[in-house]
């Protein structure tokens, strides 16, 4: 690191690195030590897809690390669950589709508002999913998505859900969904509705979940 950003350190901190004793220990060189990974992203999904099999839906997992920008990751998934529920690929329903990783929100300059990447990742998803011509009759399609930590971004949620009638009860209250996504303001959309999901603190982070149920 020191030579790929051409840092010139103090004299002492170049000793100590140069020092044999203080290089990371390599495997075999701690014979009594013990490294087990007790939980990991895959590890997060293959359990949610054990417990998708007990409810009778069909899961397919679809990446542990995925990221970009939520918005746009929200438009692709929309498109994917409604291949599923007009064509049956990559899956037939009852089914769900699962991915973790973690996704990005860019703030404009001057935007106040109030969200994190799994709600603006819902939000967008809730909004292409009710777009026409893909608003028509046939299977339905809820999603669930959040941060393993219990904190989505800096706020007090893990994220929210997402049902058929989101857009329709948003517009009900008075909410303006494709604005409020612009403003990055999905938090205060997803709190107007009831839909937020809080946990508080898990004490683990294993990157998000987002889980979208077709039925």
């Amino acid at each position: 690191m020191i030579a790929r950003y051409g840092i010139t350190p103090s004299p002492a901190a170049a000793h100590r690195l140069a020092t044999a004793t203080d290089e990371t220990p390599k495997p075999g060189e701690l014979p009594h030590s013990d490294f087990r990974l007790i939980a990991t992203p895959i590890m997060a999904l293959h359990k949610v897809a054990e417990t998708a099999r007990a409810h009778g839906l069909t899961p397919l997992i679809l990446g542990d690390a995925l990221e970009g920008e939520s918005a746009q990751a929200g438009i692709l998934f929309a498109g994917i669950a409604r291949c599923v529920a007009t064509h049956g690929q990559p899956l037939t329903p009852p089914a769900v589709l699962l991915c973790g990783g973690e996704t990005t929100v860019t703030i404009g300059q001057g935007s106040a508002g109030r969200g994190g990447r799994n709600t603006e990742f819902l939000l967008s998803l809730a909004i292409a999913l009710g777009t026409p011509p893909q608003d028509t009759p046939g299977p339905h399609i809820w999603a669930a998505a959040g941060d393993t930590d219990g904190i989505d971004g800096t706020e007090d949620a893990a994220g929210a859900v997402i049902t058929p009638d989101t857009l329709a009860r948003a517009r009900a209250a008075g909410l303006d969904p494709r604005a409020t996504l612009t403003g990055h303001d999905s938090y205060t959309l997803f709190a107007a509705l009831g839909d937020l999901i809080k946990t508080g603190p898990t004490l683990t982070n294993v990157n998000d979940i987002r889980a979208i149920l077709i039925v």
